[in-house]
């Protein structure tokens, strides 16, 4: 079983430039977890709470400044394998609008995987 949590948006204070990091900006997540069937129980207790989730990647995100989105995402993976019960998680971070000098780009984005319990 999959549950995703697409488009988290959560604040922070990321990037390699020193203006990123001091003004920070919304970063978002999309978060895919897999997941026991025991799920389809209809019961909490037997589900992975995605408000807990997400509020992991908030503390993730304010716990520590980081430069690279990649190490951002595989910060956010790490977290979610050791707190929670899932068999796999693949987490995706976006920034959007990260301005490479001249070029437009929409968003950047990294992806972290990780096997779970």
């Amino acid at each position: 079983m999959i549950v995703e949590l697409e488009g988290l948006e959560v604040f922070g204070r990321h990037g390699v430039l020193e203006d990123e990091r001091r003004d920070g900006r919304n970063f978002f997540y999309d978060i895919s977890l897999q997941v026991s069937e025991a799920a389809l129980s209809d019961r909490l207790e037997d589900a992975v709470d995605y408000r807990e989730v997400a509020a992991c990647v908030q503390e993730i995100s304010d716990g520590k400044q980081f430069q690279l989105i990649e190490a951002l995402a595989g910060a956010v993976a790490d977290a979610i394998v050791e707190r929670f019960t899932v068999e796999h998680v693949r987490v995706r971070v976006r920034k959007p609008d990260p301005r490479p000098a001249g070029i437009h780009v929409a968003y950047s984005a990294a992806i972290a995987e990780r096997a779970g319990s």
